[in-house]
């Protein structure tokens, strides 16, 4: 068996590994850059991993995970540094950035 051989499988079997690498919680580039570790090229694959996500609703967009993964990072630093003024305006500035990719996205804010 050779090398391109080993990274071989069907095309339900990478569904099934996209889903179950989904479950885990990583956004579809991580998911992209796990298979390729594994040998498994997502461009040999008639769906995008973006798309198998989004039939199965566990698709959540790569920039608003990141931006809130980065939201509640400032804000637990600026919460034990209040007078970390940098911190502050950081806060405010990204919390906006979040709003439009949420207005952008047609998802409904708090």
């Amino acid at each position: 068996m050779d090398k391109k051989e080993k990274g071989k499988i069907t095309e339900s079997q990478f569904e099934k590994k996209v889903i179950e690498l989904a479950e885990k919680g990583p956004t579809s580039e991580k998911i992209g850059e796990a298979l390729r570790k594994e040998g498994i090229h997502p461009k040999e694959f008639k769906k995008k991993i973006s798309e198998i996500l989004k039939e199965k609703g566990l698709y959540v967009s790569p920039d608003l995970k990141n931006v809130e993964a980065k939201l509640e990072r400032i804000k637990a630093h600026y919460a034990k540094n209040k007078q970390d003024k940098r911190a502050k305006r950081e806060k405010d500035r990204v919390f906006s950035q979040l709003r439009r990719i949420k207005k952008y996205l047609g998802i409904a804010t708090r």
